[in-house]
C-alpha cells in the first residue's frame, strides 16, 4: 500500500510540475521573460503562486527546469528522424527538415526556449546564451548537427570547412524562420526547409566545390 501511495504521490507531483511548465511556456510566449512572474504563470495555470513555490524554489529554478525540458523535447524530435537515415547527406536533410517542422508544430515552445536563452541570467548575471560556450551546457541539437557535419567530412562526402561555423550558420538560418514573421507568411515550412537544404548542400558537398 505504501508503494502504491508513493507512486501516486510521485505521479501527482510530476503532473503538477508539467502543468506549471506548460503555463510557463504560454506566459513566455505571450508576455516575454521579463514580465513572466510567478504570479503571471500561476494565473495561467489556474493555481496559487504558493503551489508553484512548493515545486520550484523560484523563477530561475522553474526556468532552468523548463530549459532542460525544452531542449530535450526538441532534440528528441529531431534525433528520432535523423536516426532513420544512414548517410551524412540524408541525416543533414532530415535534421533541417525536422528542425523547421518542429518550429512550425510547436511555435510557443520554440519562442519560450529563445526567451529563456536570451533573457535569463545566472546569479552572477551571466546571460544563458553565453553559457553555451561551455561544451557541457551546449545545445544538444547543435552538438548533433556538428556530429553530422564531421561524419560527412570523415567519409569524404563533405568539403573541408569549420564544423562549428557551418553548424551555427545552419542553426541560425533555422531559427530565423521562426523569428521573422514576414518570412513565415511568405514561405511555407516545407519550401523553406527544402530551399535551405539546397543552399547548405552546395556549401558542404565535396564534389560541388568550384562549381
Amino acid at each position: 500500500m505504501k508503494i502504491i501511495d508513493s507512486r501516486k504521490s510521485t505521479f501527482i507531483a510530476e503532473s503538477r510540475r508539467h502543468q506549471i511548465m506548460e503555463a510557463a511556456i504560454r506566459t513566455l510566449d505571450e508576455i516575454g521573460y521579463a514580465k513572466a512572474s510567478l504570479a503571471q504563470i500561476a494565473r495561467r495555470a489556474g493555481i496559487s503562486t504558493a503551489l508553484i513555490s512548493y515545486h520550484f524554489a523560484d523563477k530561475l529554478d522553474l526556468m532552468n527546469s523548463l530549459l532542460v525540458n525544452l531542449l530535450a523535447s526538441t532534440t528528441e524530435y529531431v534525433e528520432e528522424r535523423v536516426q532513420r537515415e544512414r548517410t551524412p547527406e540524408a541525416k543533414l536533410r532530415a535534421y533541417i527538415r525536422a528542425s523547421v517542422d518542429y518550429l512550425r508544430a510547436h511555435p510557443s515552445r520554440s519562442i519560450a526556449l529563445i526567451e529563456i536563452l536570451f533573457h535569463a541570467r545566472t546569479p552572477d548575471n551571466v546571460p544563458y546564451y553565453r553559457l553555451q560556450e561551455d561544451g557541457e551546457d551546449e545545445d544538444p541539437a547543435l552538438r548533433m548537427l556538428r556530429s553530422i557535419l564531421r561524419e560527412g567530412q570523415e567519409q569524404g562526402v563533405f568539403a573541408d570547412f569549420h564544423p562549428d561555423v557551418m553548424a551555427h550558420f545552419i542553426q541560425g538560418a533555422i531559427s530565423e524562420y521562426m523569428l521573422d514573421s514576414s518570412l513565415t507568411r511568405k514561405v511555407d515550412p516545407e519550401t523553406y526547409a527544402d530551399e535551405l537544404y539546397r543552399i547548405v548542400q552546395k556549401a558542404v558537398r565535396n564534389d560541388l566545390l568550384g562549381q
